[in-house]
């Protein structure tokens, strides 16, 4: 099989026992950086040396099939640098050439930079999404950010430290500067912060210069005021462009804070009239 192992995203005592048992009896390891593999390894106090087979970026869709045929006549066990590989790192296209071979897939869970992120930042945990890095170039993060104006959940986001000043100032002119914004640095490790702010006050902040891993996490857009007159119509073009009528009145019942189960009824009392 498959199997997904989480490593620590900074703090060693984060290893889970699983994880390390898993290590102490792999044979193939597929790594994100073999180099960064092997001092976890030693760090872990893990005397196996597994066959490591690098898997990054530029070669996943090479290695996926391998991988994928080794797994299914041994396990192997796939890592990221930090963290649960497939999200936001190698490891998406070995699970899905794995699930269309009938290749069993496991996970060892475990660290996780934007649950912990989540979990400190003071702003709403109910619902989130998690939208990993913004664009590198300039116009195409404003124009991720603008379509994400008016998405209701937190949303969490990965940048560099290089970029995050002028992320942040993007934030402001795209959510506007009443959003609540926590920026998370080096989590788990020694120099942690956590800090709040509008946009504007962070990138000022961020300005200054910043080191380290970074996890944004941005409050979502207030509810929009709207008639259940204008909401049904919303869901009724929704539904005529093709989306299923329950998964409409969710969305709408999202953007607009009312009741998903109203306008789902409301929808069925008009087909009927």
């Amino acid at each position: 099989m498959i199997i997904l192992a989480a490593t620590p995203i900074g703090n060693l005592g984060d290893a889970s026992r699983r994880l390390i048992e898993v290590l102490e009896n792999a044979e193939v390891v597929a790594a994100e950086d073999t180099r960064t593999t092997q001092r976890l390894l030693q760090a872990l106090q893990i005397d196996n040396r597994p066959r490591l087979i690098a898997l990054h970026d530029h070669n996943e869709k090479q290695k996926a099939s391998e991988l994928v045929a080794l797994a299914a006549e041994q396990d192997v066990v796939v890592v990221s640098d930090a963290g649960m590989p497939a999200v936001s790192d190698p490891g998406y296209g070995v699970v899905a050439a794995a699930a269309e071979a009938g290749v069993t897939v496991t996970a060892i869970p475990g660290p996780s930079a934007v649950l912990m992120a989540l979990a400190i930042s003071g702003l709403p945990t109910d619902r989130f999404t998690f939208e990993g890095f913004l664009p590198r170039k300039p116009g195409e993060r404003r124009s991720s950010l603008t379509a994400l104006a008016a998405e209701p959940r937190t949303m969490v986001f990965f940048e560099s430290p290089s970029r995050l000043a002028a992320s942040l100032a993007d934030m402001g002119v795209a959510f506007g500067d009443d959003r609540r914004i926590a920026v998370c640095r080096e989590l788990t490790k020694l120099y942690e912060e956590v800090r709040r702010g509008t946009a504007s006050e962070l990138a000022a902040w961020a300005e200054q210069g910043v080191k380290g891993e970074i996890v944004v996490v941005v409050e979502g857009a207030a509810p929009v005021a709207v008639s259940a007159e204008d909401a049904a119509a919303q869901v009724q073009a929704l539904v005529a462009s093709g989306m299923r009528l329950k998964d409409a009145c969710a969305e709408v019942a999202a953007a607009t804070g009312l009741s998903s189960r109203d306008l789902y009824q409301q929808a069925l009392a008009a087909k009927k009239a």
